[in-house]
């Protein structure tokens, strides 16, 4: 089979020896040394976006009350994506090996640097990982707004219901509000007792925002103050959410037999999409454009992922596995037309 340039088949057939695939493939990666640390590479990266962060705050302090801060909080919601990009890795073990110090930096990063509970989205984002594109157990594709199968469509309620069938027109305006749900659903989840480190993240998370409102409302005036936090907060929406959008959206969304029939191989290949293109691509993206590779390998430190892009490509060839990859506007194109096909249910619904 070729490597497809589109979403796979519906019906994937798995070869014979499909138990011993991942490890044959895992074997490759391995002896091709990908799998290993690279400090050096983090040090940099971590003290660039640092550095970034405390710039963005400098100019800011430095504009004063001025209609210019509209120049400055675009650069901030892309420092604050920047930032998440760098929790991502944090949470996946791909900076540091152990839990306690991935959990600190994660907790500096996360919460204190851009409002976000990094144990809320660690829990979220394992469970995403674990059973990727699963209607029933991955909390990504949950209908709470968007619909994201012709099932969900047909069952919605309430919102999903009302916008369903537009969606795909309403999908990037939609974003703009992501930076809020990540807020507001990061603050209710404090309210969980089976959280870790519940109190540390409940008072970096008040600090964050304390920080963020006060800087607001003592160098702006209230007017610029609000402008300043819808461009700065609903750009990071935007940034952060089409970042995501072209990974799985429009590929494979695995019913309960093929859970049970796909191998972890499959169930993570089948159901991602990589995203082509050079080194700018790569740090739009934070690496998150080989997501193939970074389902396959989540602890892979995502600055090899361009080099076992090739390797994973080859391999799936080989055993029949359809290898799925688009441009960043093609993926973008793919992703919204199949939206605006599940919600074709809720639009004849309305005119009916």
């Amino acid at each position: 089979m070729s490597i497809a340039t589109m979403s796979p088949p519906a019906t994937v057939t798995p070869p014979a020896t499909r138990g011993s695939d991942f490890a044959t493939l895992s074997g490759r990666i391995a002896a091709a040394g990908l799998t290993k640390r690279r400090p050096g590479y983090y040090v940099a990266r971590i003290s660039l976006v640092a550095g970034l962060y405390v710039a963005g705050w400098a100019a800011f302090v430095a504009v004063g009350d001025s209609w210019y801060q509209l120049l400055v909080a675009p650069f901030l919601a892309i420092v604050f994506a920047q930032l998440a990009f760098v929790s991502h890795d944090i949470a996946h073990r791909q900076v540091f090996r152990t839990r306690r110090p991935s959990e600190i930096a994660g907790l500096i990063a996360g919460n204190l640097g851009i409002g976000m509970s990094y144990g809320w989205w660690m829990d979220k984002h394992t469970r995403h990982h674990a059973n990727p594109n699963h209607e029933e157990r991955d909390p990504d594709v949950v209908p709470d707004v968007l619909v994201w199968s012709t099932r969900q469509a047909e069952a919605s309620r309430g919102i999903p219901r009302l916008l369903g069938g537009w969606q795909a027109y309403l999908f990037f305006p939609l974003l703009t509000l992501e930076g809020l749900s990540l807020h507001v659903n990061s603050a209710r989840a404090l309210a969980r007792p089976s959280l870790r480190h519940r109190w540390a993240e409940s008072g970096l998370l008040v600090l964050h925002f304390a920080a963020y409102l006060a800087a607001l409302l003592l160098v702006l005036s209230p007017a610029k103050a609000l402008a300043f936090l819808a461009v700065q907060q609903g750009l990071f929406g935007v940034y952060l959410g089409s970042t995501f959008a072209p990974n799985h959206k429009g590929m494979e969304m695995p019913s309960e037999d093929d859970q049970e029939q796909w191998d972890f191989l499959r169930r993570q290949v089948l159901t991602s999409r990589n995203v082509r293109g050079g080194h700018f691509i790569n740090v739009l993206l934070g690496g998150l454009n080989y997501q193939i590779e970074h389902h396959l390998f989540p602890s892979m430190p995502s600055v090899n992922l361009r080099r076992a892009r090739p390797i994973v490509r080859d391999y799936c060839d080989e055993i029949g596995v359809a290898y799925t990859e688009a441009g960043l506007i093609g993926s973008y194109g793919q992703a919204l037309r199949y939206l605006h096909e599940v919600g074709a249910p809720l639009r004849r619904g309305s005119e009916a």
